[in-house]
């Protein structure tokens, strides 16, 4: 049988297959179609499966990464959507709260709200934050904006009740309203998306929902569509923004948690390389066709963060902690109206592409500019499956760029790569250095498309020792889906200070909790024996606005004390202080429940004979202004021996993606086939 692993980025949509009968793992890779990106899925399904001689039946499980639900949030192409809310409370979605994030930028505003005045309606009733019923719900005022809300004809239908988290009855009967007044309408609900406090966070989230619910409900049945046209005979899977996996049907009912699909699955595979490979401290350098990923990775464990912004509006759902910048090997060169060079955010994504790309795009790129440099080889494209045109590169970049700047097209070129690892590093630095990590004690992991070509200077730039680039970095997300459990997470909000009483309320809550997820488990086809369940609370200390997670795993009704004791020990690594004699509040419970998958091994490899029989040419490559162009040797990564230094200058070709090294820098094979370089001071 055959796992094979999808990612679908901007602008290239990989593929990693693995053969559970000989361990040997395969990868692919061709263009996106962002149009509908099921189609790149088949077609290269079909491509890989034809070229690899594969039979489709044999095909046991297929999970993907995707970024749908975010595209469909910025270019605000979702459904028409409206919103009940309790009576008093219609315009918390555009109230939000005072906090601006540019502070003293004028020009900078708060996104349109997605569900607009007149379709956020109000409805008599009201739960107080004890969970008490203050007004009873009024049929005739819900049935009368439900009948307001068909009228419009709209698509999808957001609930949000005050304190339902406490009380859902309210909600429950709204949606059973909704569902016979408008049958047929999509309908998100609070107390089922995001059980717990905060009222603007989760009207947001709930809307968020419901506006990508129908066009991603489209795309997943077009995606399963295509998948049985092949002959592959199992559901897929879709891995969401904490690195687990879900079935159609979950993703279908919640599809706001896969905002950060597929870089998630980069965070979960660098992990695992991480891991294996010795480097347990890593920053991952994601960097695609459209944007830079970067995350923190201490102690072979990534971060995970609660809220996030997805363009614009808040999201309040357990996600891995990525930090996400407009810079990818398609992100556009432009020069502003002052005459400064700028790099991105705009992308020319797949299509058209960049001007090398020879698809109609006459603004030069960030992947233009490397080809200009000679540090991208235009023959060896998707393992030159896709041939790009140097000179129509060059032309780009010396016409828009470095003409009216009076430049050569080396310095345009190399210019135009400086600011982007500019922008690179700030992104290392605001996950790591911001929060007291020394990047000294670091590996930067380099993937995606174009991670390994920028990766050398990024570290110098930041003060990385070394940096990693597996094998096939290009499809490092797509080899995460492989190493991916099937996840989801649980919550229930407690609000109570730390006493014997609220411990022993919240252990009920846990088990309660514990039946819903064994249920879901369960209807997920995970067998007991596959069932795993970690338990977290979150806490604080009186008086303050914000929680702190407590791992709350093997703790009973005794353990009061150790939970108390592990909180002050979470505060003092998050905020180097702990506060032993102020009273502690529990606010949160969570549950995450997990069935184990079986994994992608990580192998070790024979390797090439000699460095000598792994190089493939040599070919200018320039460094900087300084030194110019040098003469490089070119290696293919396939014939790379294990465990022998290879000297920069040099680039290392592989189907997915180049990796460079400049001068005094050194390389070698490590045993699992990862390329380690250890970057000059």
């Amino acid at each position: 049988m055959y796992r094979i692993g999808v990612d679908v980025g901007g602008t290239f949509t990989d593929f990693t297959l693995l053969d559970e009968a000989t361990d040997v793992v395969r990868f692919f890779k061709v263009e996106s179609t962002p149009r509908d990106p099921s189609e790149a899925i088949e077609s290269g399904l079909k491509q890989m499966l034809a070229e690899f001689g594969l039979d489709a039946r044999q095909v046991g499980y297929l999970g993907h990464g995707t970024t749908v639900a975010t595209n469909i949030v910025i270019e605000r192409r979702g459904a028409a959507t409206g919103l009940l809310t309790t009576k008093g409370f219609r315009d918390v979605l555009e109230l939000g709260r005072q906090a601006r994030p540019s502070i003293y930028d004028y020009r900078i505003g708060k996104p349109a709200p997605l569900v607009p005045r007149e379709h956020r309606l109000e409805v008599t009733e009201r739960i107080g934050a004890d969970g008490r019923t203050l007004t009873a719900l009024d049929e005739a005022s819900l049935e009368a904006a439900i009948e307001a809300l068909a009228a419009a004809k709209l698509e999808s239908i957001a609930i949000c009740f005050l304190h339902s988290y406490r009380k859902p009855e309210h909600e429950q009967r709204a949606k059973a309203a909704v569902e016979r007044l408008m049958p047929g309408v999509y309908v998100s609900v609070s107390s089922e998306i995001l059980p717990e406090f905060r009222e603007f966070e989760r009207v947001s989230t709930t809307v968020v929902n419901a506006f990508v619910g129908p066009r991603m409900g489209a795309y997943l049945e077009r995606f399963r569509a295509r998948v049985r046209a092949l002959g592959i005979p199992v559901e897929p899977y879709t891995i969401h923004s904490n690195g687990g996996l879900m079935s159609a049907d979950t993703v279908r009912a919640t599809p706001v948690r896969t905002c950060v699909s597929g870089p998630a699955a980069g965070v979960v595979g660098a992990t695992e390389i991480g891991r294996v490979a010795g480097f347990p401290n890593l920053i991952t350098f994601d960097v695609g066709g459209t944007s830079t990923d970067v995350s923190l990775i201490h102690g072979s464990s990534p971060f995970y963060t609660g809220n996030r912004l997805v363009a614009g509006y808040p999201v309040k759902t357990p996600m891995l902690d990525i930090q996400v910048i407009g810079a990818g090997g398609g992100s556009i060169a432009a020069i502003d109206d002052a005459g400064a060079l700028k790099v991105g955010p705009r992308s020319a994504g797949a299509d058209p592409g960049p001007v090398a790309y020879g698809k109609g795009g006459v603004e030069p790129t960030i992947t233009d500019a490397n080809l200009c440099l000679g540090r991208l080889d235009p023959d060896s494209f998707l393992g030159g499956r896709m041939h790009v045109d140097m000179d129509a590169a060059r032309r780009g970049v010396d016409a828009k760029i470095a003409r009216p700047l009076g430049l050569t097209i080396e310095a345009a070129a190399h210019g135009i790569v400086q600011i982007a690892n500019a922008n690179m590093s700030r992104a290392i630095r605001s996950v790591s250095v911001e929060r007291g990590y020394d990047l000294g004690e670091f590996a930067l992991c380099a993937f995606g498309g174009a991670g390994p070509l920028h990766a050398a200077e990024v570290a110098v730039e930041c003060g990385i020792p070394s940096f990693i680039a597996p094998r096939e970095p290009g499809t490092v997300c797509a080899r995460g889906i492989l190493l991916s459990d099937l996840s989801s997470d649980f919550v229930r909000s407690h609000f109570a200070d730390a006493s014997p009483d609220s411990w022993r309320r919240m252990l009920a809550l846990f088990e309660e909790m514990r039946v819903e997820a064994q249920t879901w488990l369960t209807r997920e086809s995970v067998p007991p024996a596959r069932q795993r369940f970690r338990r977290t609370v979150e806490a604080r200390y009186l008086g303050q606005n914000f929680e702190i997670k407590v791992d709350a795993d093997g703790l009973g009704d005794p353990d009061l004390a150790v939970l108390i004791e592990r909180f002050h020990a979470a505060h003092t690594r998050e905020y180097g202080y702990a506060l032993h004699d102020r009273p502690v509040e529990l606010i949160t419970c969570r549950m995450q429940a997990i069935g184990d998958v079986p994994k992608a091994p990580q192998a070790r490899i024979a390797g090439g004979k000699s460095l000598a029989d792994a190089v493939i040419g040599r070919r200018a490559m320039y460094i900087d202004a300084a030194r110019g162009w040098r003469e490089t040797s070119v290696y293919q990564r396939e014939r790379l021996p294990v465990g022998v230094d290879i000297p920069g200058p040099a680039a290392v070709n592989e189907m997915s993606a180049t990796t460079l090294f400049f001068p005094g820098q050194t390389a070698r094979i490590d045993p699992w086939g990862n390329l380690v370089v250890k970057v000059a001071s």
